[in-house]
């Protein structure tokens, strides 16, 4: 429970952007801060454990969220994992740090009316979160609390996937977040000596001590307290009682893409006839909640192999024992070791593909036992055109809301997946991977069109993405401004993915810690 019924800044949810603003606005000795987190503390070996983020996939660590059937994937519904622990996301993510594209942020400014988030006004954040172990100016920070490394543990198939891309045409890349996106290289990660480095690691561990911050944990937020025209508190059960906190300053609405719009929308924050449709009392009449959704699509392009290991044959008690004692071996490794950026179609300007590669076998969100040794190439979407939504189903909070991804609604979003994944298979079959591909997995020798768009509607997932369903930017539909603050609500911002107008070209465990860094000068500024 917390310690008492007043702070100046109550924080809901504890991931990768409200572990970073319950750290930063603590700093400050006169200000009180309170965090609430509806899971637990993250202290599980699987949680530490690079190799072993997807055994953590529907456990009590897991929301455990599926979509909305949908309709483009044969009717499926996709399976969104979202961490339930201190840290969130970045303590059950791939740990790949990958910020996106410059023109991802001056998009925000240009195209949405995000004054102040252009690529120039982030990089000092992104910078100030960083500790590159080794990579500096004018692009990386040293000595920030999210420690970047060179993974301590490679596998051969990943360094050969880089070969095979370059011989294919792209260029070598040392650095994604670097001058140039474009090209092929080894992902660096969000790991500390071979051990993963969340944000509850990074920001929170070390900021626990502080009198002023009380950490909340088993706490469900179930609606903002809004009183005239001000969100004046949360209310939040823990251990069966139901408690109601006030903040003299602010609410700080950290849930992420799933979670804040589906509390703002309990609260009465939303479109009107939505709300009325559920039953809940419009406050404010805001159509942009819960709209605008946009993930990752990947597609799993899979191979048996042969003459080389696979991870999942190196997870065992001796690799385990080796990790414990030094952060060295295979159970070291993120499992999306390598990847590319490239373009889908001559014309465009920046890339809209990104690859994951994996040496092994990883589909269906790596819930099956392997049978054979395999290597995986997943080309990814990270232009989406698609727009989803999330709704309620109930105004009991413990409902899981109505998520449409509408994957691949936007048929430019199924052409571009499809040149991505002819370009990917090319890559993969021609170069000197190609000496240690078997066979391939559920696809013939030489796929045709119709066996790739079968097999993308068979088997694309979420890359674990979702962002923008409480947008910022200065449009009526907005949500939030540029400054995160509510629209129409007083003392009430929103700070994490669901802010972001459209999903970076990339991973987005960095940009959302950069996008709190920045918050978190906003916030201190407008005092």
């Amino acid at each position: 429970m917390a310690a008492s019924d007043t702070y100046d800044y109550v924080i809901v949810g504890a991931g990768s952007a409200g572990a970073v603003l319950a750290a930063r606005l603590s700093e400050d000795p006169r200000t009180t801060v309170l965090l609430l987190e509806a899971g637990g503390e993250a202290d599980a070996d699987e949680i530490r454990i690079p190799a072993a983020f997807a055994s953590l996939f529907q456990t009590r660590w897991d929301w455990n969220y599926s979509t909305t059937e949908q309709k483009q994937l044969h009717s499926r519904r996709a399976y969104w994992p979202r961490m339930k622990a201190l840290g969130g996301c970045s303590s059950m993510n791939a740990m790949i740090y990958i910020r996106g594209n410059r023109a991802d942020y001056d998009g925000w400014r240009d195209q949405y009316g995000a004054t102040g988030w252009g690529y120039d006004d982030c990089l000092p954040y992104f910078k100030r979160a960083e500790d590159n172990t080794r990579l500096g100016d004018p692009y990386h920070g040293r000595g920030g609390p999210l420690h970047v490394e060179d993974r301590v543990y490679t596998h051969e198939l990943s360094e050969l996937f880089v070969e095979s891309a370059v011989a294919a045409g792209l260029k070598r890349n040392d650095d994604f977040n670097g001058a140039e996106q474009e090209g092929a290289g080894q992902y660096q990660v969000t790991c500390k000596g071979g051990r993963r480095w969340s944000t509850n690691e990074a920001y929170l561990r070390p900021a626990r001590d502080r009198e002023n911050l009380t950490i909340a944990t088993g706490a469900l937020a179930t609606r903002l307290d809004l009183e005239g025209d001000r969100a004046a508190g949360v209310t939040f059960r823990q251990s069966g009682a139901v408690h109601t906190v006030r903040a003299t300053r602010e609410v700080l609405l950290c849930g992420g893409a799933v979670n804040s719009p589906q509390l703002l929308l309990l609260s009465g924050v939303g479109p009107r006839n939505h709300l009325a449709e559920v039953g809940v009392e419009t406050y404010v009449d805001s159509p942009g909640v819960g709209a605008n959704l946009q993930d990752h699509p990947v597609v799993p392009l899979l191979w048996h192999t042969k003459g080389v290991t696979d991870l999942a044959q190196l997870n065992n008690v001796r690799n385990f024992v080796r990790w414990k004692a030094r952060g060295t071996g295979p159970l070291a490794s993120n499992i999306g070791e390598a990847g590319a950026f490239f373009t889908s179609r001559d014309g465009l300007d920046l890339p809209d593909i990104q690859i994951h590669a994996a040496p092994s076998g990883f589909y269906d969100n790596g819930f099956h036992e392997p049978t054979s040794r395999m290597f995986t190439a997943a080309p990814t979407l990270v232009s989406v055109a698609s727009r989803g939504s999330v709704q309620l189903r109930s105004t009991d909070p413990a409902w899981h809301p109505a998520i449409d991804a509408a994957y691949l609604e936007d048929q430019t979003d199924l052409d571009a997946l499809l040149a991505g994944a002819r370009r990917t298979w090319q890559i993969c079959t021609q170069g000197p991977l190609a000496a240690h591909l078997d066979r391939p997995w559920n696809l013939p020798e030489d796929p045709s069109d119709e066996n790739l768009v079968e097999h993308i509607r068979t088997w694309a997932q979420t890359l674990y993405h979702p962002v923008a369903t409480c947008a910022m930017g200065s449009g009526e539909d907005a949500v939030v401004d540029p400054e995160l603050r509510v629209r129409g609500v007083a003392g009430l911002r929103v700070v994490d993915a669901s802010v972001m107008p459209a999903v970076p070209r990339g991973n987005t465990n960095a940009p959302t810690i950069m996008l709190a860094e920045k918050a978190a000068d906003l916030i201190r500024e407008s005092r």
